[in-house]
C-alpha cells in the first residue's frame, strides 16, 4: 500500500489477503472462534459484572462471589487507586503486586478471607497465568460420572455379559477370481473422480469489529467467489503407493489389486492422474462393497482367549450430557443415543425397555465392543436381559435402525449386521439373539416369531 497515495489515512487503513487451503469459510469461522475465545478470556475493564457470581476455588472448596461482596471489592479498588476513571487496571496496582505491598482487603462479608482468589481475578486482566489455580472455568462444561451401576451387577446381566464378552477371530474363504471380476464390473460402472478443485472467496472485514461481531458470525463480509480447476500440470507431485494404499484398503493381496486394476477401463484408470487421494479411497470403497456381497456365507468365526473388560463401558469421555437420557435399567445412569432429536430411534428404544416389565436390565454397549468382520469391525447397540419365564428366549443382542429395509443400508453395513448376526445365532454354546429392529415393538414382535429352543433341541 502506498503511504504517498493514502497520506494520514495509512494510519486508518489495512488490508489483509487470506489464502485459506481448506476453505475460506470454515478458516473464518475458526478464526472468528480463536478471536471470540481470546475477547472471553482476557477482559479488559473490571466492573461490577467482572467479579459477581464468579466461581473461584478458596481452600478446595467452589465459592461464588456475591453482589455484596463485588461491591465491597470496587469499593476497595477505586479507593485504593487500583483502578482508574476508565475502569482499568493502574500502574500503582501493579507496583504494589511487584512490591508485595497491596493494601489490605476489608473483611467485610468475609472479602478479607478470599483475597489470593480476588487478587488472581485483577491480575487476569494483564496476566494469562493468574487464574490457573483460582478460578474455575465457566464456560466448561461440568461432566458428570457415567459410571456402572447396580444393574451391571445383577444375576440376569451378569450371566449375559459372560457370554458375550469374548472376543473373536474369524476365518473367510471367497472366489478371489470372481471377486475380480465383480470389482472391474462394479468400477466400470461406478467410479467417478471428481478433478482437484479450489475455491477463491474474497472479502473484507467488517467496519464494526467487536466480541458481537465476532459472535454474529459478521466479522468477515464475503464478496465474490470463483472455482478454479486444476490441469495435470499443477496438480500434486506427491508419489503414493497406489498398490499398497488399495491393497491396505482392502484386505487383498498387492497381486489380487494389480490384476484388478490392469483390467478396469483405461479412461476409469485415467482418473487417478488427475485426484490420487480420491481415487484411492474410492476403489477401495468399491472393491469392499463386492467383498462384503461374497463373505457372509463362508465366514467361520472362533473364540479366542482374550475378554472384554467392563471397563470399556466408561472409557468414553466427550458426552453431551444436556442430551443423555437418565436411564433406570441400563448398566450406566445415562444413555447417550444417536443423533440430537429427544425421540429418536435409539432414545425411544431405552424409554420402552424401561417401562417393560420384561426386560430385567440392559446395556447401552459402548463402541470399544467390537465384531471384526472382513469389512471392518462392528459394533451393536444394545445386550438385553428379559426376565426368566417372560419370553422365550432370555438374552438378545439388538441393532436398532431407522429402517428394516436392505435398501437403506449400504453394502458393506449390510455385510457387518450379517456377520454379527451369523455370530451370535449360530455359536453352539450361547444362548444369545442377535436381530436388526426399528422399535422395541420389533423387537417383541420378533421374539413371538422365533422357535422355542427348549422345544427344538
Amino acid at each position: 500500500m502506498d503511504e504517498h497515495i493514502l497520506g494520514a489515512e495509512v494510519q486508518d487503513v489495512n488490508k489483509l489477503t487470506v489464502i485459506a487451503s481448506d476453505g475460506y469459510k470454515d478458516f473464518v469461522s475458526s478464526l472468528q472462534k480463536e478471536i471470540k475465545d481470546d475477547l472471553y478470556e482476557r477482559p479488559t475493564k473490571i466492573t461490577l459484572d467482572f467479579f459477581e457470581n464468579k466461581q473461584i476455588k478458596h481452600n478446595d472448596e467452589v465459592v461464588k462471589i456475591s453482589k455484596e461482596q463485588s461491591n465491597v471489592i470496587m469499593h476497595y479498588l477505586i479507593k485504593n487507586d487500583y483502578i482508574d476513571d476508565d475502569d482499568h487496571v493502574t500502574d500503582t496496582y501493579r507496583t504494589d503486586v511487584a512490591n508485595n505491598t497491596l493494601k489490605p482487603l476489608p473483611e467485610k462479608y468475609g472479602v478479607r478471607e478470599l483475597t489470593p482468589e480476588i487478587h488472581a481475578l485483577v491480575q487476569s486482566v494483564y496476566d494469562d497465568h493468574a487464574l490457573d489455580d483460582f478460578v474455575l472455568d465457566g464456560r466448561k462444561t461440568k461432566i458428570p460420572e457415567n459410571n456402572l451401576n447396580d444393574n451391571f451387577n445383577k444375576e440376569e446381566f451378569q450371566k449375559l455379559w459372560q457370554q458375550i464378552n469374548h472376543k473373536y477371530s474369524y476365518t473367510v474363504h471367497f472366489d478371489s477370481k470372481e471377486l475380480i471380476e465383480n470389482s472391474v464390473n462394479y468400477i466400470n460402472s461406478k467410479l467417478y473422480v471428481a478433478p482437484l478443485q479450489y475455491t477463491v472467496t474474497k472479502g473484507t472485514q467488517g467496519e464494526e469489529w467487536s466480541s458481537d461481531s465476532v459472535k454474529a458470525g459478521s466479522g468477515f463480509v464475503s464478496e465474490s467467489r470463483q472455482t478454479y480447476t486444476l490441469t495435470r500440470g499443477e496438480t500434486s507431485q506427491v508419489k503414493y503407493d497406489l498398490i499398497g494404499k488399495i491393497s491396505a484398503g482392502t484386505h487383498l493381496t498387492r497381486r489380487t489389486v494389480v490384476k484388478i486394476l490392469k483390467t478396469i477401463q483405461p479412461a476409469k484408470f485415467k482418473m487417478y492422474q488427475y485426484n490420487p487421494e480420491e481415487f484411492i479411497s474410492k476403489v477401495i470403497k468399491l472393491i469392499n462393497e463386492q467383498k462384503a456381497t461374497m463373505i457372509v456365507d463362508d465366514i467361520t468365526y472362533n473364540e479366542t482367549e482374550g475378554r472384554y473388560d467392563s471397563s470399556i463401558f466408561t472409557l468414553e469421555k466427550n458426552h453431551e450430557f444436556s442430551k443423555a437420557y437418565r436411564a433406570k435399567k441400563n448398566v450406566q445412569d445415562y444413555v447417550f443415543a444417536d443423533g440430537s432429536a429427544e425421540k429418536s430411534v435409539e432414545r425411544k428404544f431405552a424409554e420402552d425397555m424401561d417401562l417393560d416389565d420384561k426386560v430385567a436390565v440392559y446395556a447401552k454397549l459402548p463402541r470399544g465392543f467390537q465384531i471384526p468382520t472382513p469389512v471392518g469391525n462392528y459394533a451393536p447397540d444394545w445386550a438385553i436381559a428379559f426376565k426368566k419365564g417372560s419370553v422365550k428366549h432370555i438374552y438378545f443382542i439388538a441393532e436398532t435402525k431407522g429402517s428394516l429395509s436392505s435398501m437403506d443400508l449400504r453394502p458393506i453395513e449390510q455385510a457387518k449386521i450379517k456377520c454379527a448376526k451369523k455370530l451370535f445365532n449360530e455359536m453352539s454354546t450361547t444362548d444369545v439373539i442377535y436381530e436388526q429392529v426399528d422399535s422395541f415393538k420389533s423387537l417383541l414382535d420378533m421374539m413371538n416369531e422365533i422357535p422355542d429352543k427348549e422345544n427344538t433341541k
